[in-house]
């Protein structure tokens, strides 16, 4: 038998809420009987996208949420409940509006996994957390469909990161194509390094979109520098990319994971100094650290990976797939699309995935990838009341 999961996901850019409604075999209870049987081995599954769509945030509530996640920001407790409470209301009605667009009725959907919207990820430090907003009970409330989310706080509480999430799902869904690595290209990037058998690591390697993104909007009043058409009108600082590539964070082994908390424009603006030049030589500076850092990153992990396929928002911009293209010679990039997984929806794949683990209480994280002391179920359910 199979079963439909929805899965929702706003990443760092918080440009959307990205939802997708997938058909996976078997269904959860055969799913518990297999791991039952074979307990040292995930069960296999089938798996097929059947809707997926991108809804924007309303202007407003996209607003709050970039104030709310620059650097050092602060808002009132009844103003930040009022926000998690409305973003989740965006996220019931994404999952509401796909449902409708492919004609499946909600009582046919097994659950939803939301990530909700990050607004801080703190893993590190004497009380270490990454907070998600996006109220899951409004969202099992307005769908009247079980909400799965918090998905990162058991990794967070057994000495993870809780981040990055998405090597399980890469290594249950791409096993047939390792050695490969996946790439997410969000406004952070992150690896799954899918190495053969039980070698998977994981780690966020730093900024993809959110350094270009942010700087785009400051100077050019769009959310995106589009094809990086204006990052490509500009040249390259050297001086100013060595400085951008000289910080700690670059450096730093595994596990790791980071967010627009770190990288943003402050973190910018601190390393500007007197550099010169266009604000469009800026952005190109921006593109090369984007392209150089995360091919660095590979070529530190020693992944025997040959090639390379890229998912999420970036992999719209020409120029950064083609910097990316160069500077990972002579490992070969291409993007999941390639082997039959929109790159839009991969994430989003990731929490409708996340959320059958649930339920069929099986583990979510990879120890070896965040840094927590074992195996744990992700997520908090939350019942709908009819």
């Amino acid at each position: 038998m199979s079963e439909l999961f929805l899965g929702l996901i706003s990443g760092t850019s918080a440009d959307g809420i990205d939802a997708a409604l997938l058909r996976f075999e078997p269904a959860v209870e055969d799913l518990v009987s297999a791991a039952d049987a074979a307990p040292a081995n995930d069960p296999p599954f089938a798996m097929q996208v059947v809707a997926a769509d991108t809804f924007p945030y309303p202007a407003p509530i996209r607003a709050r949420l970039l104030a709310l996640t620059a650097a050092g920001a602060a808002i009132p407790l009844d103003e930040f409940g009022a926000l998690d409470v409305a973003v989740g209301g965006c996220f019931a009605e994404a999952a509401t509006r796909l449902l409708s667009r492919a004609g499946v009725s909600a009582r046919h959907v097994r659950a939803i996994g939301s990530h909700g919207q990050t607004v801080r990820h703190r893993p590190q430090g004497a009380h270490p957390f990454s907070l998600q907003i996006g109220d899951a009970a409004v969202i099992a409330e307005r769908t009247g469909i079980a909400t799965v989310a918090d998905f990162r706080r058991a990794d967070v509480a057994a000495g993870g990161q809780g981040a990055p999430l998405a090597p399980a799902f890469h290594a249950a869904a791409f096993a047939h194509l390792m050695p490969c690595a996946l790439l997410n290209l969000g406004g952070i990037a992150n690896f799954s390094l899918l190495n053969g058998g039980d070698d998977i690591l994981g780690f966020d390697s730093g900024p993809a979109n959110c350094l270009l993104d942010a700087w785009n909007a400051r100077h050019c009043w769009t959310p995106c520098d589009v094809d990086g058409a204006w990052a490509s009108s500009g040249s390259i600082h050297p001086g100013l990319l060595d400085a951008l590539l000289d910080d700690p964070y670059f450096a730093a082994a595994p596990p790791k994971s980071t967010g627009r908390e770190y990288f943003n424009l402050d973190w910018l603006e601190a390393r500007l100094g007197r550099a010169e030049g266009k604000p469009a030589d800026i952005q190109a500076t921006l593109l090369a650290l984007s392209a150089r850092s995360i091919a660095e990153a590979l070529q530190k992990s020693g992944s025997p990976a040959q090639r390379v396929l890229a998912c999420g928002g970036g992999v719209h911009n020409r120029a950064l797939m083609a910097a990316l293209a160069a500077a990972l010679q002579p490992i070969e990039l291409t993007d999941t699309g390639s082997v039959g997984m929109d790159p839009d929806f991969v994430e989003a794949a990731l929490f409708a995935w996340l959320a059958r683990q649930r339920l069929a209480q099986l583990p979510g994280n990879i120890p070896g990838v965040t840094g927590a002391r074992g195996p744990r179920i992700l997520g908090a359910l939350h019942a709908p009341s009819r």
